[in-house]
């Protein structure tokens, strides 16, 4: 990982952490703010230790770009946690014939790029 980039990384990851020292809970309750303060906390530190060993600087790229599209839209909607996706599983319309893997397929690329690290449910 270029010098650059290690920074970017280290960067976007005190943002994280400062974010979440000054975040407050939309409901205004004390134990909510606490709650969704944890979530970011470990959150980042389970999504930072997860990609820790990524190599190539496109997957690099693809993760730093999540996370500040997660970091925006958090502070955005005053919501820690990530938007839901509408899009049932084998819910895209194929043509006759087209197999599962088409379907698969579909669906990674419709998946947005605050969502890139979820597990598909």
């Amino acid at each position: 990982m270029a010098a650059s980039t290690r920074r970017t990384v280290l960067s976007l990851y005190t943002r994280v952490f400062r974010v979440a020292r000054g975040w407050q809970a939309l409901s205004g309750v004390p134990s909510d703010t606490e709650a969704e303060r944890k979530y970011i906390l470990q959150e980042a530190g389970t999504l930072f230790r997860q990609n820790q060993q990524l190599t190539d600087d496109e997957s690099i790229k693809r993760c730093m770009e999540e996370c500040e599209a997660r970091i925006e839209m958090g502070l955005h909607y005053r919501n820690p946690y990530p938007r839901a996706t509408y899009l049932p599983p084998l819910g895209l319309a194929t043509q006759k014939g087209r197999k599962l893997k088409a379907q698969q397929r579909l669906r990674k690329q419709a998946k947005p790029v605050y969502l890139q690290s979820q597990d598909e449910t």
